[in-house]
């Protein structure tokens, strides 16, 4: 048997370095002989994630930034944020004009992208610093982090409490479990933005990894990428990946969609929601690397990385370009606040919002 599926995981914490006089940490979670995950507790980025490839060769396959410097600097409202790494919430994605009505009120958001909320507004979830455990298990080892968001914050009601478990077993599954409770009505959607490079971090494009998502329906959008009229049937277009697609085979297809999200920016109405379903699976071929993602929510936004930019200085010291990585973020539908006919993200007091998805790296 594999060294990986036999050996325990381990979890250890390092110092990262400083916000003022608030130290941030980075949890090392490692399975011996198979992932290696680093998880800091400002944000919850997934800092690096190293996965051997079919010869056994160590990579890390995550985007992100060398130093906490890189992290502070894009966590300013005035920066291109791009999200390396990192937990989204309140809410994930985008909410249309920064408001919303729940139960005849209507709660203003900040803005931060276009007249919209997106990822939580100006100061969401990613820019801080959250109180962090670490923990062993039977065949797993992880870190709990815990942050408490209080009413009125970015515009949202209700004081949240918010748990998010990353674990790793010793199938080299990376699983994070979210749960959320609040006193008042609110919306809450969860995710975590990874970029994915499975030939490794830094290497060049992904175009050529194969991607499947297990949907025969996604949300066209308008310019401001806010879902516009039903879900729409993916077969006949570029966004049907039901069959191991590349990424970038028809990225550049004279679509309509295509051009409005600079390239793949889109939820996809997973086929099994509500249970721990198989939702994609990305492959790179060279390394035989491969992800594949289960999770219990009933959308993945597949975005393949289009505003990344040489600007951009990743872990390995390369710069980043347009479709140096992708992202698959499990989550509810964007604008489900303002859209009854999509699966509702209201939490009520007395009410549990609990979420999980899983990133297996396997290798082939």
């Amino acid at each position: 048997m594999h060294r990986s599926e036999t050996a325990t995981p381990t979890v250890s914490r390092e110092h990262f370095g400083r916000i003022g006089d608030v130290d941030v940490h980075r949890f090392v979670l490692a399975n011996p002989g198979g992932v290696t995950a680093r998880i800091l507790d400002l944000g919850g980025v997934i800092h690096s994630l190293d996965a051997p490839g079919r010869d056994g060769e160590q990579k890390n396959v995550v985007l992100g930034f060398p130093t906490l410097d890189g992290y502070v600097a894009n966590n300013r409202p005035d920066a291109g944020r791009v999200f390396f790494g990192a937990l989204i919430g309140r809410y994930a994605n985008r909410i249309g004009g920064a408001a919303f009505t729940l139960d005849g009120v209507e709660h203003r958001l900040t803005t931060n992208e276009n007249g919209n909320s997106l990822h939580g507004g100006i100061t969401g979830f990613d820019t801080h610093v959250w109180q962090a455990s670490p923990f062993t298990d039977a065949g797993g080892a992880g870190v709990r982090l815990t942050h408490v968001s209080p009413d009125g914050d970015q515009g949202f009601p209700g004081t949240v409490t918010t748990v998010v478990t990353y674990r790793l077993d010793t199938r080299n599954r990376l699983s994070i479990g979210y749960r959320a409770q609040t006193d008042a009505p609110t919306v809450v959607n969860l995710t975590n933005h990874t970029y994915w490079n499975l030939a490794g971090e830094g290497s060049g494009d992904v175009y050529d990894h194969l991607l499947t998502i297990r949907a025969g329906l996604f949300c066209p959008v308008d310019d401001a990428l806010i879902p516009q009229g039903p879900p729409a049937p993916v077969g006949g277009t570029p966004f049907d990946f039901r069959e191991p697609t590349p990424i970038g085979a028809r990225i550049d297809a004279p679509h309509p969609q295509l051009r409005l999200g600079h390239g793949y920016d889109h939820n996809w109405v997973l086929d099994e929601p509500d249970s721990l379903g198989f939702a994609a699976r990305a492959h790179d071929i060279g390394s035989g690397r491969m992800l594949t993602v289960w999770t219990t929510n009933p959308g993945l936004q597949f975005y393949s990385g289009n505003f990344l930019s040489s600007d951009l200085i990743g872990t390995s010291g390369h710069p980043y370009r347009r479709g140096a990585g992708f992202a698959l973020e499990a989550q509810h539908f964007p604008d489900s606040p303002n859209r009854p006919d999509f699966p509702s993200t209201v939490l009520r007091p007395g009410e549990i919002y609990e979420q999980e998805t899983v990133y297996e790296l396997s290798a082939g």
